[in-house]
This record gives C-alpha cells, structure tokens and sequence, in this order.
C-alpha cells in the first residue's frame, strides 16, 4: 500500500513539475531566461498578438528567434508558434523569444531597451 501511495505521489509531482518545464537548455539567471547557448531571452515590444513574432527578415538576422525543434509541443506556459517563414519558434506566455546576436555567450545581455526586454517570469 505504502508503495503504491508513493508512486501516486511521485506522478502527481512528475506531473505539477511538467507544467512548469521550460524548453530543452533554457534556464534562469537572476529572474531572466538564458538560452542554451548561454544568450540572454528577449522579448519584442512590437509583438502584440499572443503567439505571433513581428520580427521577420532582417530583424530575425539581428534578433535570432529561440528555434523549436520540430516536434516540440506546448508546455504549460511555454508555447511553440510559427513564424511566417514557416519555422518554429519558442514563446513564453505567448511572446515570442529571441537572442540578440551583439551578446557573448556568458549571458550578459547588451541588447536591453524599451523595445527589446529581457524575456522574465
């Protein structure tokens, strides 16, 4: 029985612990997400529709979206769309999530102004 009870409970976190997951490689630093190639996450003022990026073409040069591999699927707060090029893209609470070419990978974020926030929780 005892057995049995804790494997109910070790599901029920597994799954309460599934809706907080974040993408493969994105952690926390400070409050901000970090990409798994250590890049700080922005977001873009200018994405004003849940789940659709306004960075295209050249944008997207300068401010890399955070690339969904094919297959993922939503998760929680963390949703995947799809750009207009047809790629797919990460986004949290319905932003969209990019890197700024400009910042290292040590995470230092030099890109941070009204347009171009850091991407928080």
């Amino acid at each position: 029985m005892r057995f049995a009870a804790g494997l109910a409970a070790f599901g029920f976190l597994a799954m309460a612990a599934a809706a907080w997951a974040s993408p493969p490689g994105v952690t926390e630093k400070e409050g901000a997400f970090v990409a798994p190639d250590g890049r700080a996450l922005y977001t873009f003022a200018r994405d004003m529709a849940p789940g659709k990026s306004s960075c295209n073409a050249g944008c997207a040069t300068a401010w890399p979206p955070l690339v969904a591999a094919a297959g993922a699927t939503d998760d929680g707060d963390w949703t995947v769309i799809t750009r207009d090029d047809g790629s797919k893209q990460w986004a949290y609470k319905g932003k969209p999530l990019y890197t700024y070419v400009k910042d290292a990978v040590d995470g230092k974020a030099t890109g941070v102004s009204p347009a171009w926030p850091l991407a928080v929780k």
